[in-house]
């Protein structure tokens, strides 16, 4: 008997242990690291005078860190997760959150592939908004662009992505507000569209976002007289790129984001607030060509304009400089080449010139104001 019941053990211990090899042969881990130097070519490097342009990642002087990225997926026939960790400076510009925590989830998700068509996500996801992402590994140029910055980063909800054909793609989603990744404070919401065209060369994206960020005012809650609440918020987004010869890439990025000007509450009752909505549009055009197997370049030409102060800050900071009608824009190139040491580990030198329509915004070199800033960048990321 106890020979017996030494057989049954043996033989449940193994079966566990092969369906353990097989649900671990579908676990992968995979991330980056990245690092760079950085400095001002026409205004200082060094104490409160340190510019940059204003916009994510990238941004500080001399030799400094970007982060490390983490990310362990499980994927099954039906069903797999992502959990995609971040830590260092980078990580902590890109996760937004409800409580102010320090939050390390970039990414935090799980699917099911309902069958060939059709996929549901649930969790917390990157933005499938804008051409760049939120990891170095998957940009070509390493500072981002300003649509990137003040587009969403990441988004927490339900979506579901629909195969219509083989080259035709439908996403429909529901989320909390932009970048709200742990709960949702507000009792608002966001709807999301994406319909895609995809091929072989390239494809292109067409993404609709509309919600209210920050919900209507209640008067059932104690209010602070002049209170406000932004009203709904909608934007549109185009993304494309496709390689049009063996050597050469285009791409190209454009969206309006736009914001009611919604509630105020002046201490006795809520009314809708005066003015125009505010916002932000640009476009963006991407040209990269390979010289050889290790080296390529690439050229990001952005024109980036705010309207009625959309991206004021409540310190009165804004990261164009703007008129008294809180009006302005900027035009920024980014010139970057790749060179692949091996094939998981890129050198990135980068020069940026960006240049604003209002006087002042930054200063140079005699400190006194200037409309230009450049500067140079050397990047190293290494992926796994």
């Amino acid at each position: 008997m106890k020979k017996l019941q030494l057989l049954i053990v043996l033989l449940c211990l193994g079966s566990l242990t092969t369906v353990m090899a097989q649900d671990l042969s579908k676990v992968s881990i995979s991330g980056s690291v990245d690092a760079y130097y950085r400095a001002n070519l026409n205004a200082p490097n060094k104490g409160g005078f340190a510019q940059a342009p204003g916009t994510s990642f990238a941004n500080q002087p001399g030799f400094a860190l970007g982060m490390a990225n983490i990310i362990t997926a499980y994927e099954g026939e039906k069903v797999g997760f992502v959990a995609d960790l971040v830590f260092g400076p980078r990580g902590a510009d890109a996760v937004f959150n409800s409580t102010g925590s320090a939050n390390i989830v970039n990414q935090l998700y799980m699917y099911w592939n309902v069958n060939d068509a059709v996929t549901f996500t649930f969790g917390n996801f990157n933005t499938f908004l804008g051409y760049e992402v939120i990891s170095p590994a998957a940009n070509f140029n390493y500072s981002t662009s300003y649509m990137f910055s003040y587009g969403p980063f990441s988004h927490t909800g339900l979506k579901a992505d629909i195969a219509l054909n083989d080259n035709w793609s439908l996403m429909a989603a529901v989320m909390n507000p932009t970048d709200l990744t742990e709960f949702n404070p507000t009792g608002s919401y966001y709807g999301g569209l994406q319909l895609a065209y995809e091929n072989d060369m390239g494809g292109t994206w067409l993404n609709l976002l509309y919600g209210d960020q920050d919900g209507k005012l209640d008067e059932d809650f104690p209010l602070v007289p002049g209170q406000m609440s932004g009203g709904s918020t909608f934007q549109i987004d185009l993304t494309t790129g496709f390689d049009v010869s063996d050597v050469v890439y285009l791409g190209l990025n454009a969206t309006y984001n736009t914001t009611a000007a919604g509630e105020m509450y002046d201490g006795t009752s809520i009314s809708d607030a005066d003015g125009d909505g505010a916002g932000f549009y640009g476009v963006a055009g991407y040209v990269q060509a390979s010289t050889s197997d290790r080296f390529s370049i690439g050229l990001r030409g952005e024109y980036f304009n705010i309207f009625n102060d959309g991206l004021t800050g409540d310190d009165g900071w804004t990261p164009v400089g703007v008129d008294e009608n809180g009006d302005g824009n900027v035009f920024a190139v980014t010139l970057s080449g790749n060179y692949k040491i091996v094939e998981n580990f890129t050198l990135i030198p980068e020069v940026r010139l960006d240049s604003m329509s209002e006087e002042d915004y930054f200063v140079n070199n005699e400190l006194t104001g200037s409309k230009s800033l450049s500067s140079f960048l050397l990047a190293a990321v290494f992926s796994f």
